[in-house]
């Protein structure tokens, strides 16, 4: 099983900004048939270090990672992405 975590820090923190991001995220579940499981959450200290949301998707293989990272779905929402955040960070490991 490969885990795959990625943090957002968003350069719009409105919860408007959020929230469509989230629904984005969690909508992958249904488009991607590589994810096993997937969890969304947003940060409720919003210190200056938070980032803004978590992203925890369950992938039955690296090679499922590969799959998902270039499904056409997957793609269209990393793109959404990159145009609103300000940070990521990313790690992905076996368990």
């Amino acid at each position: 099983m490969i885990t795959h975590v990625v943090l957002f820090k968003l350069k719009d923190r409105s919860s408007e900004t959020i929230a469509r991001t989230v629904r984005m995220l969690k909508g992958l579940s249904t488009k991607v048939p590589q994810i096993k499981g997937i969890d969304v959450g947003t940060d409720v200290l919003m210190s200056e270090r938070s980032y803004d949301i978590s992203l925890t998707v369950k992938l039955g293989s690296l090679k499922d990672l590969e799959l998902y990272q270039t499904h056409p779905e997957h793609v269209k929402v990393a793109q959404y992405i990159a145009t609103i955040r300000e940070s990521v960070a990313v790690v992905d490991y076996e368990s």
